[in-house]
């Protein structure tokens, strides 16, 4: 365990019973982007929220900047322990019913808690919904690609090449995760895709088709870019899934051929870079799981 996470409530009244849900922001070094995306959240037409802002060991104005807003709990990890952990602690210290993520570089339109409180409260079979996304590039709106469209019900097959769901985007009961359990800390991206996962395995999910978050990105601090050969992470995931024998059939099968699927294209990325140890391990996951 690291040193206690410094703590800090902005909040100018007190709440006397708990909010019907828990926004977590985990922030690193974004000062720049926090501002508005802070102001997404409290622009909310839904106001029954609690707003924490974690902050990963952030060397820039961020703390300066979440003191500027009234309403917001602030807790501050002395060191950087990556999204995941900033995250999970955020997601111990929430207390609604619902659990919300925002990346610190995203944005919110001012109904999406509405809808998304509204469709969950009606439909209680249903652990976790998802919105359609606006994608900000530089600057400039760009249209998904056909393999990041969006699924309803049964989405385990469509969550296996790549990540579907946007943190960002989701509603998730808060009783989902003492089931399924928290962000995988070890996995230093690719996280949400390992969770998506477990949570699909289990329940459907709900994709509302109205686009009520913006992306932003192309920043030179993105995992996506920081990281090569994200499909080692997602390997791992799917590892992990396999390991835990609660696949069966189809799925089992499914699993199987994207992590060999996944395996042959590291191989001849780590045989470019004259990686031999890391081509003998996913060679062997290749014989192990072909």
């Amino acid at each position: 365990m690291g040193p206690k996470p410094k703590t800090s409530n902005f909040s100018s009244s007190s709440v006397s019973s708990p909010p019907i849900v828990s926004v977590v922001v985990p922030t690193y070094n974004r000062a720049e982007w926090l501002d508005s995306t802070l102001r997404s959240v409290l622009k909310q037409t839904f106001i029954d929220f609690e707003l924490i802002v974690v902050d990963d060991g952030s060397t820039d104005d961020t703390e300066n900047v979440v003191q500027s807003f009234p309403r917001v709990q602030y807790v501050r990890l002395q060191e950087n322990r990556g999204v995941s952990g900033a995250r999970n602690t955020g997601l111990s210290r929430a207390v609604g019913r619902y659990i919300c993520f925002l990346d610190s570089d995203d944005l919110w339109c001012e109904r999406k808690l509405e809808v998304q409180v509204g469709w969950m409260e009606s439909n209680a079979d249903y652990p976790v919904c998802y919105t359609d996304e606006i994608w900000i590039r530089r600057g400039v709106r760009v249209n998904p690609m056909n393999k990041h469209r969006k699924y309803s019900g049964d989405i385990f097959r469509h969550c296996l090449p790549l990540c579907i769901v946007s943190p960002s985007s989701a509603m998730l009961r808060a009783s989902l995760f003492d089931e399924v359990g928290a962000f995988d800390e070890s996995l230093p991206a690719c996280e949400d895709y390992d969770l998506w996962l477990r949570i699909a395995v289990k329940y459907p999910f709900h994709f509302i088709e109205e686009p009520l978050i913006i992306k932003q990105g192309g920043h030179s601090d993105q995992l996506s870019r920081k990281y090569w050969g994200m499909d080692r992470f997602r390997v791992a995931a799917l590892e992990k899934l396999l390991v835990s024998n609660t696949l069966e059939g189809e799925r089992l099968t499914l699993a199987r051929e994207t992590l060999v699927k996944k395996c042959k294209v590291l191989v001849r990325g780590f045989a470019r870079r004259d990686k031999a140890e890391d081509q003998r391990h996913y060679l062997s996951l290749m014989k192990k799981y072909g």
